[in-house]
């Protein structure tokens, strides 16, 4: 018997959202940016994100689409209020080459025609948010106005937020499609990694271990997120090589 891609049970896309999170530079695919602007001769010029607002900067251009310093303060904003973040202080750096290669994925996804969410898709992974949030409960998130109150303490309106939760779903979706169908694990690698990786785990915590055929799912799902995100880490790999990304960095900025 081969473990086929779709054979795991539906959380592998948040499984899959960890292990890109891993191959690609740690959290979640928490949002598109803004819509890009395309770079011009003065693409390093300021620009505004909404009236009244402080002048933006640009701080990277991939292929021709620009990604702004107003994207990195959203991303900051939106990964904190996912409930499956990971754990750490938030890091500049970092949210720029996040930004990079989700910007990457978006061009690349622009092209696949069956990857949209519907409104009842994103209805139910919205509802279910409002569950999981921790701090949603002091705002009674249940409610429509609890849950209107909490975004807008994180700095979203409740249509900004639907917008970039869709985006999400739509990414995640584009890599399973992209990468999943491909993907076999067969009993000969899920034994491998029973014997090899998780017996000597058990006995190192003087733990009676499950029987193989107890786990053997679980396994095919750990094989397949790994093999996903390997395959996912080659291509950002190639798209990087293929396209144009360039990172205005702090110091160029100030030039």
């Amino acid at each position: 018997m081969r473990w086929m891609a779709h054979n795991p049970a539906r959380r592998w896309m948040y499984g899959v959202a960890a292990m890109v999170v891993a191959a690609v530079a740690a959290g979640l695919w928490a949002q598109q940016p803004a819509p890009a602007a395309k770079a011009g001769p003065n693409s390093a010029e300021a620009s505004t994100a909404r009236p009244g607002t402080v002048l933006d900067r640009v701080v990277a251009v991939v292929n021709g689409d620009s990604i702004l310093e107003s994207d990195i303060d959203e991303e900051r904003r939106f990964e904190m209020i996912q409930p499956y973040r990971g754990r750490g202080e938030f890091s500049r750096e970092r949210a720029v080459q996040l930004l990079v290669d989700r910007m990457l994925i978006q061009q690349e996804a622009e092209q696949q025609p069956d990857i949209q969410v519907t409104d009842q898709e994103l209805d139910n992974q919205i509802a279910r948010l409002r569950k999981d949030i921790p701090a949603c409960k002091e705002f009674h998130c249940e409610t429509d106005a609890g849950w209107q109150r909490y975004l807008a303490e994180n700095g979203f309106t409740e249509s900004e937020f639907r917008n970039r939760w869709q985006t999400r779903m739509e990414l995640l979706r584009f890599i399973q499609i992209r990468f999943q169908g491909g993907v076999q694990i067969s009993d000969d690698q899920i034994k491998e990694y029973y014997e090899k990786t998780m017996l000597p785990e058990y006995q190192r915590q003087h733990v009676t271990p499950p029987k193989l055929e107890a786990i053997s799912q679980r396994i095919a799902e750990v094989l397949l997120q790994q093999q996903v995100g390997n395959l996912l880490r080659d291509w950002l790999a190639s798209l990087h090589a293929q396209g144009s990304v360039r990172i205005i960095t702090q110091d160029e900025v100030g030039r």
